[in-house]
């Protein structure tokens, strides 16, 4: 089994668009600076890298499906020019409340899980900056790793790991992990 780091988009991997918001097209998408390089150690130390995103937006009309997917597919152009790729992105167009895939949900988890056999939970970290992500960890007994202030964190009142960014995430815990373990 592979070890694996499911990824939030926002917030993780680009810039939040403002409360209220979403980033609706590739104009409006801003790489997290060290995102890029972070996914690319990923890559380079054999951890399979997965985005689970919930996109609310499409659910409210402000953006379709088509216009996530075409972000997502800008993305992996951008990560391939430096090396790098994303193994996996699945992302909830649903509103809160209508399906079992919105994080903290699990169900795009157990999705990622299907199409690549290779996931193991207990060998698996979620890197996000929202309530949710940490849940949706907890739920599938993965490390949880919140990018943001450690103020937030300490109110979650569960253990998780805190990182300021994906880079320091990547480098300060995730990869220690793995290379402490003595296997991919």
């Amino acid at each position: 089994m592979s070890w694996t780091v499911f990824l939030d988009r926002d917030g993780v991997l680009n810039r939040k668009a403002p409360d209220g918001d979403y980033v609706k097209t590739w104009d409006e998408f801003a790489w997290l600076p060290g995102a890029r390089e972070a996914v690319r150690l990923l890559n380079v130390a054999g951890i399979l890298t997965v985005v689970v995103t919930n996109q609310r937006g499409v659910a409210r009309g402000l953006m379709t499906a088509e216009d996530v997917i075409s972000i997502h597919r800008r993305m992996q152009e951008e990560l391939h020019q430096l090396g790098a790729r994303l193994d996996g992105i699945y992302f909830c167009p649903h509103e809160v409340g209508e399906c079992r895939c919105r994080k903290p949900e699990i169900g795009l988890f157990l999705q990622a899980r299907s199409e690549l056999p290779e996931i193991d939970f207990s060998r698996s970290f979620m890197v996000g900056d929202s309530l949710a992500d940490m849940e949706a960890a907890h739920r599938i007994r993965a490390r949880p790793v919140w990018v943001g202030g450690a103020h937030q964190a300490a109110s979650l009142g569960r253990s998780v790991l805190v990182a300021t960014n994906l880079l320091d995430a990547v480098t300060n815990i995730i990869l220690p992990v793995v290379r402490e373990s003595g296997s991919k």
